[in-house]
């Protein structure tokens, strides 16, 4: 059983780092938390560095967006989130308070869907967070097997009002409650539920309607990391297989209704009796069920950070993806979104040297002049460009909408966006596009250098590469943390 002793002693370290996640952690702490020897620590961190959860930083560690992919196993496994999130958005949108949506979990209820409405006094609960069953309104209306309703009149925290409404599988079980959450400042409890309760009756009556029966299609074959005896060979002791394993075994259930046994290990390509010591050590820790023959993740496992990296902001995620292309390439690198006519800056690792390129976050440039810009502007209909302010803020400046149209239809072809001197004599950048979800273009990473240093030819061939990657990797990380700019 040594496999499941490596898993569980990971999913320790794992949690010791979620506990407390803003703290200054180090591996010594992670000792003291966990009873656990130095060197199996060390292989742990180690193990999780290379799988992408965690990074190491000068001794330092932190969780990394990657890890959210076991709370999202999560998520998919339970059927709820996806289906009623819709619902509840509209609901936050009609009633102009924020929504929860909360599953039982023990003595708690934990959430698995938050729609706030951003205020002074707003919500400040986190997918993956939990409360007391018996002190808010979700609790209440899922402990009590015939409570229609609930309400928390200021239960859980002076000012907070809420009134909950909890939905019902085909079989009858309450699985999940809808909250309607407000503050004493807009609502009395009692006016919230004269407000709210009619339409979040109606809203948990179309969510009931739309769970229908559970889904239940097993994963197709592939696991989450690379499983092979080279990489371990590779390596060397450092790297913990047996734990990248088990961890592969946790986010292959990430399907509606869990998997069978032999689902599992041909979604991870493991042998039976692997996934089998994988599976069952996860019911032992609280992390998975199994049922009728399947198994199936539980709410613990969004104790694994998920709350914490739920709460990130988009220069958070970008910020350390900038810093390992800055060490690579040796040049200041940036994201910026577009704002009205402008690139605005909202991430930034500047390089020190005696001619350095001088930019913080919040500076705002001509979109039309930088090649973040164009990379933005390519994403944009035709017509955009005729409003543009053309200024020539350098002798090579474009300066007319068919010039930049021009330009911008080569980036769309290209890729990527070089410009050359254009917004200042001497700054020489390339960018290329960070797209969202859906496909569409939510940002633009650059490499910006003085013009003495680095050709337009040396942008292609040495920082062209690390920049596409760079790119790519953030958009596996907005993926996972659901950030937009």
């Amino acid at each position: 059983m040594e496999s499941a002793g490596t898993l569980e002693r990971g999913l320790a370290v794992l949690r010791a780092l979620a506990a407390e996640p803003a703290r200054r952690t180090r591996a010594t702490d992670l000792v003291r938390a966990t009873g656990l020897a130095r060197s199996t620590v060390d292989r742990v961190l180690a193990t999780l560095a290379h799988l992408g959860y965690v990074r190491v930083r000068e001794r330092e560690v932190v969780l990394a967006p990657r890890l959210m992919e076991l709370g999202e196993a999560y998520l998919a496994c339970g059927g709820l989130r996806d289906p009623l999130s819709p619902f509840a958005e509209a609901l936050a949108e009609q009633l102009d308070e924020s929504v929860s949506l909360a599953v039982p979990d023990g003595d708690d209820v934990r959430f698995i869907g938050q729609f706030t409405r951003r205020r002074t006094m707003s919500v400040a609960f986190e997918v993956g967070d939990r409360l007391p069953a018996g002190r808010c309104a979700a609790g209440l209306a899922l402990r009590d097997p015939a409570a229609a309703w609930a309400e928390d009149d200021q239960l859980i925290e002076p000012g907070l009002v809420a009134v909950a409404v909890p939905v019902r599988d085909r079989a009858g079980r309450k699985v999940c409650a809808v909250s309607v959450v407000s503050h004493t400042s807009r609502h009395t409890a009692a006016g919230l539920r004269s407000h709210a309760l009619p339409v979040l009756r109606e809203t948990v009556a179309k969510m009931e309607a739309a769970l229908g029966p559970p889904a239940r299609s097993p994963r197709p074959p592939g696991s989450a990391v690379d499983l092979s005896r080279a990489l371990k060979d590779e390596l060397g002791a450092g790297y913990l297989q047996s734990l990248a394993r088990g961890l592969a075994v946790l986010v292959s259930l990430g399907s509606p209704g869990g998997l069978s046994l032999a689902d599992a290990a041909k979604a991870t390509g493991l042998p039976r009796a692997t996934a089998r010591r994988s599976l069952m050590a996860l019911e032992e820790l609280g992390y998975a069920t199994a049922e009728d023959g399947r198994w199936a993740l539980l709410p613990r496992v969004l104790d694994l950070g998920y709350a914490h990296l739920s709460g990130f902001t988009f220069a958070e995620v970008a910020q350390p993806h900038l810093a390992d292309l800055v060490a690579a390439v040796g040049e200041s690198a940036s994201v910026a979104v577009l704002a009205d006519d402008d690139v605005l800056y909202v991430a930034r690792v500047p390089t020190r040297s005696i001619m350095s390129v001088n930019i913080t976050v919040g500076t705002r440039f001509p979109a039309y002049a930088t090649s973040m810009g164009r990379v933005l502007l390519a994403d944009q209909p035709d017509e955009r460009y005729a409003a543009l302010d053309y200024r020539p803020l350098t002798r090579h400046t474009v300066t007319s909408a068919a010039e930049l149209a021009a330009a911008v239809r080569r980036v769309a072809a290209d890729g990527y966006a070089v410009v050359d001197q254009e917004l200042e004599e001497g700054v020489r950048s390339i960018a290329v596009p960070v797209r969202g979800r859906a496909g569409r273009v939510v940002a633009a990473v650059n490499v910006a250098t003085h013009a003495s240093r680095v050709s337009t030819a040396g942008l292609l061939r040495d920082i062209l590469p690390a920049l596409l990657e760079t790119a790519a990797r953030i958009e596996a990380d907005l993926a996972l943390t659901r950030v937009t700019p």
